[in-house]
């Protein structure tokens, strides 16, 4: 007998039951209806939990007392593991508890089977999760999350969570958000002498933080090998689909290296180990958001391929010699569009290291080739798709080159200190964590693969 009842009991995440469950198992799910199809004997409706992108399909005879059931539906259901004709398990349902009623039809703005328009979804975004191909990077993230700490714990790095409030502009570009207690009651009242009223609380100057690189590199001056995942800041005003105000920075500090090529061997070999287990653990979500990005899957051939190495300088030569094809102009003062870099790709037929670049163009503690005072051993890492993706280099060692350079920012005493004390030689590298879901998943705006996308004029909720 069906029964639209009360009931309690152990739940399964539908994930874990189309890969494990065998025919007759009896078993409790609980998700939202996506669709319903009321036949003649049977009425059938796909379950969503949320734990994956393949329908779970539920049925429940036609005389059932169901009227209640309906598309957004949240509801618990208990039933039998059977076999669907296209072979997919599928739960013939015993008992079933409707938790709360879709009210779809007052007011929700996501249509059932309808694909909206990722900028329509966007200004829902308290609902968006609901949205398929969105639970889709949501779970890719969450994979690529624990693929990279699974990778830099097993090469022996020591997790530090660098601070989201700093006096330090790390990269000098002034792109920088203050941070200031709202009431102005609060600043009086910590009033100090000497000391501008807004900066009354920290007695400074405090900023949203751009990098943790900084912070790390005094954590490596003690614990060796060191990385962070951890949100950055820049205000920035841009609208570009590879840009946000808020985004979450891969950083590590590797310490006791000396040259660029170690620093490269590295990235590529820890990119390569993390996108494969990323699509081991989430192959389905890829496809799904590569088909619904571009219309088609596509694969990864640079995991399989050795990158490419070149300099700044003849980087430059092949755009030179090409710059008629370009779109945007080369600007030597300003480094190279993202015209540019996916030429510099699709030029080299692989990822592409950029190294030894101008010293006016990155920042000051970079270490200067010490047969070429104009050039540094910095690298940026360009990739398919979306150019940039890591920039990084050789951390200037000597504190006197450090002191004396032109664009050394005020307040870095300490970071001084760190090489008169028993200093030695680090590199490390910053990786945008979103471009690099767009890497993998084909999504096009950036916007898409963060759960609460910040940028110019839009901060909801």
């Amino acid at each position: 007998m069906f029964l639209l009842k009360r009931f309690c009991s152990g739940f399964q995440r539908i994930n874990g039951v189309t890969k494990t469950a065998k025919l007759g198992d009896r078993l409790n799910v609980q998700g939202w209806v996506q669709n319903i199809r009321r036949l003649k004997k049977n009425i059938f409706f796909d379950l969503s939990d949320g734990s994956t992108v393949q329908r779970f399909q539920v049925v429940i005879p036609k005389e059932a007392d169901a009227k209640d059931i309906s598309v957004g539906s949240s509801v618990s259901v208990n039933g039998i593991i059977q076999t669907a004709p296209n072979g997919q398990p599928e739960l013939h349902a015993k008992h079933v508890k409707v938790i709360a009623d879709g009210n779809i039809a007052d007011g929700y703005p996501f249509t059932p089977k309808q694909q909206h328009p990722p900028e329509y979804v966007r200004e829902h975004l308290h609902l968006r999760a609901r949205v398929d191909y969105i639970g889709a990077q949501m779970r890719v993230r969450h994979r690529a999350l624990k693929a990279i700490h699974d990778y830099m714990d097993a090469s022996d790095f020591i997790q530090i969570n660098t601070p989201v409030l700093t006096t330090n502009d790390c990269e000098g570009a002034g792109e920088v958000f203050r941070v200031q207690p709202d009431s102005a009651a609060l600043l009086k009242e910590m009033a100090r002498p000497n000391i501008p009223a807004e900066q009354s609380y920290f007695d400074d100057k405090v900023f949203l933080s751009v990098s943790g690189q900084l912070h790390l590199e005094a954590m490596s001056y003690g614990l060796g090998n060191t990385y962070t995942l951890a949100p950055a800041f820049r205000s920035e005003n841009s609208k570009s689909p590879l840009h946000l105000a808020e985004f979450y920075m891969f950083e590590a500090e590797l310490a006791f290296i000396e040259e660029i090529s170690a620093l490269i061997t590295f990235i590529e070999k820890m990119l390569k180990a993390v996108t494969a287990h990323v699509i081991e653990s989430a192959s389905k979500d890829i496809r799904f958001c590569q088909e619904r990005s571009l219309g088609y899957a596509f694969q990864l051939s640079w995991l399989n391929s050795t990158w490419t190495t070149v300099s700044y300088d003849d980087a430059l030569e092949i755009l030179v010699a090409n710059k008629h094809i370009f779109k945007t102009e080369i600007k030597l003062a300003e480094g190279f569009s993202k015209e540019q870099e996916l030429f510099l790709v699709e030029h080299c037929g692989t990822p592409v290291f950029v190294i030894d670049w101008p010293t006016s163009q990155k920042p000051f503690y970079m270490k200067a080739v010490r047969t070429n005072p104009e050039r540094v051993h910095a690298l940026d890492l360009l990739m398919p798709g979306v150019g940039e993706l890591c920039g990084g280099g050789i951390r200037e060692s000597d504190a006197n080159i450090l002191r004396a350079h032109p664009q050394l920012p005020n307040g870095l005493e300490w970071y001084l200190e760190l090489r008169k004390f028993g200093g030695i030689p680090t590199g490390g590298f910053g990786m945008g964590f979103e471009r690099y879901l767009q890497l993998i998943t084909g999504v096009k705006n950036i916007r898409d693969v963060i759960p609460f996308p910040r940028y110019p004029h839009s901060c909801l909720m």
